[in-house]
C-alpha cells in the first residue's frame, strides 16, 4: 500500500483580464451555480403553514418555490446508518429530465455540491435556470433527448429529502436527533432509489465536489452497476486541511446561541452562525487573485473601514471593505435558502469522504473500479487541490487523464467553467 500523498500548494495565477468589481455576482460569468441555488420546497410532508411546503423551519426567498410536480419524490423506506443511527422512514426528492428505455440502462446521475439542489439545468416544466445549465440538455454533452437524467437531493440535505428541519411520526422536527450520514449512506440511499425507478444500470454518474464525491463512491460502491463516472475537483478522501475546514464551519453554527443543540426550529434560526460558516467556505471556493483583483483594499461605497462614531459601546471600525460586502451578501444569500443543521450534515458528511474506509485503504479501494473514468480539476482550485484527482487517476486501473478546467476563480470554477471539458466528457463517457 503506498502512503498518503503530500499536497504540493501552487501560487496562483492571476487572470489575464480584469473583471467588473461587483459585491452582487455569484460566478465570473454570472450563472446561478449549484452553491447558489433557490430553496426548493419539497412537494408534500411536513408541518402544515410552515413556508417551504414541508420542512420545519423552511423559508421563502427571492426565488420562490417549485412549479408543481417538478420535485418528485420517493419513500425508500427505513434505513440503518453507517454509524449507527437509524431512520423509520426515509424520502428522497429528485428531478429528471428525459425517458428511461426500455432496458434501464440510458440513466445518468447527476450529484449535487454541498449547498446544492436538484435543479441542474431549465426544462420545459421549471425553465428557471439550473447550476450546470451548460452541460445539461437537449444537444448538451448529457444529452436529454438520448438520457435519463436523474438529480436526487442527498438525505440530511433541505431540498425535499429527509434531513434534520423535517418531522417524525408525531410531527417534531428531528433536529438534534437526525442521524450522522455519510457519502457511502447517501450512495446506498441513491441506490434505493434508481431501482424504484427501474434503473438496471447507470451510465454515468457525475458530479463536483462534494457531488464528486458521491460519483466516486458509486464507482467503488456498486462496480456492476456503474459504467462510467465522472468526478470534478474532488479527491478519494477528505484531506486533513480540508477536514479543518469543515469542522470551522460547523463550530460557527453549533457557536451560534440561537443553535440550541440543533433543536431551534420552534424559536430563532443560528442565521449568524450559518452566514460565518458560509463566509469561511466562500473564501476557500475563491483565490486570492480573483478576490484581489475584483475588490482590492476599496471601500464599500460610500462607507469608510477606516471610520467610527464617538457613542461609547460602539465598534470601533464602522464601516466596511468590499470583500467584507460581498462576504456579507453571500452569507444572507445562504440564510435565506439553507437550513443551519442541513449545513452540519453535510459538511460532515464530506468530512466523512474516504472511499477506503473499511476497504484496506484508498489504493485497494479504487483498484477496484471497473467504470469508465473521467477525472476533471481546476487549476487553481486551493480547496481541492489538481493533485488529489491525480492520485484517482494514478490509483484507479489502467491509463487515465486529468482534464484541467482553466479559471481564475478556484474550486467555483467546476460550476462556472465545466463546459470547457464538456466535449472531453462525451468522448470519454460515450455520452
Amino acid at each position: 500500500m503506498t502512503s498518503s500523498p503530500t499536497w504540493t500548494r501552487v501560487w496562483l495565477r492571476r487572470p489575464e483580464t480584469e473583471s467588473t468589481v461587483t459585491t452582487t455576482s455569484t460566478s465570473s460569468n454570472g450563472r446561478r451555480a449549484a452553491v447558489e441555488s433557490p430553496l426548493r420546497a419539497p412537494t408534500r410532508g411536513g408541518v402544515p403553514g410552515l413556508p417551504g411546503g414541508g420542512q420545519a423551519g423552511s423559508i421563502e426567498n427571492d426565488y420562490g418555490t417549485r412549479p408543481d410536480g417538478v420535485l418528485k419524490t420517493h419513500d425508500a423506506g427505513s434505513f440503518a446508518f453507517e454509524t449507527g443511527g437509524y431512520l423509520p422512514a426515509v424520502t428522497l426528492a429528485y428531478e429528471t429530465w428525459g425517458e428511461l428505455n426500455a432496458a434501464g440502462d440510458n440513466a445518468v446521475l447527476v450529484a449535487h455540491a454541498l449547498t446544492g439542489d436538484t435543479h441542474v439545468a431549465s426544462s420545459e416544466a421549471d425553465p428557471s435556470i439550473g447550476w450546470w445549465e451548460g452541460l445539461l440538455g437537449p444537444g448538451r454533452p448529457i444529452d436529454t433527448d438520448k438520457w435519463f437524467v436523474i438529480a436526487p437531493a442527498m438525505v440530511g440535505g433541505c431540498y425535499g429529502s429527509t434531513g434534520s428541519s423535517s418531522v417524525d411520526a408525531d410531527g417534531v422536527p428531528w433536529g438534534s436527533r437526525f442521524p450522522f450520514v455519510t457519502i457511502r449512506d447517501a450512495v446506498h440511499l441513491e441506490k434505493r432509489l434508481l431501482d424504484a425507478l427501474g434503473v438496471t444500470a447507470l451510465h454515468t454518474v457525475i458530479g463536483g465536489s462534494m457531488g464528486g464525491a458521491r460519483a466516486l463512491e458509486w464507482a467503488v460502491s456498486y462496480p456492476d452497476f456503474v459504467r462510467g463516472f465522472a468526478v470534478f475537483a474532488c479527491g478519494a478522501a477528505s484531506t486533513a486541511e480540508q477536514i479543518a475546514f469543515g469542522q470551522t464551519q460547523v463550530m460557527a453554527i453549533r457557536n451560534d446561541p440561537h443553535f440550541n443543540g440543533g433543536d431551534y426550529y420552534t424559536g430563532q434560526r443560528p442565521e449568524a452562525g450559518l452566514g460565518l460558516a458560509r463566509r469561511i467556505a466562500h473564501v476557500t471556493y475563491r483565490t486570492e487573485a480573483e478576490l484581489q483583483l475584483r475588490f482590492g483594499r476599496a471601500a464599500q461605497g460610500g462607507e469608510d473601514p477606516f471610520g467610527g462614531t464617538q457613542l461609547a459601546g460602539d465598534r470601533p471600525r464602522a464601516g466596511r471593505y468590499q470583500v467584507e460586502s460581498y462576504l456579507d451578501h453571500q452569507a444572507a444569500k445562504l440564510a435565506k435558502r439553507f437550513d443551519p443543521n442541513a449545513y452540519i450534515t453535510m459538511a460532515e458528511a464530506l468530512m466523512s469522504h474516504d472511499v477506503g474506509r473499511g476497504r484496506g485503504g484508498v489504493e485497494a479501494a479504487l483498484a477496484g473500479v471497473t467504470a469508465a473514468p473521467f477525472l476533471a480539476a481546476v487549476d487553481t482550485d486551493r480547496l481541492y487541490f489538481p493533485e488529489q484527482s491525480q492520485q484517482i487517476a494514478d490509483l484507479i486501473p489502467g491509463d487515465h487523464q486529468v482534464h484541467t478546467i482553466t479559471s481564475h476563480i478556484g474550486h467555483d470554477g467546476f460550476l462556472t467553467s465545466a463546459e470547457q471539458l464538456g466535449d472531453a466528457m462525451r468522448g470519454r463517457l460515450s455520452l
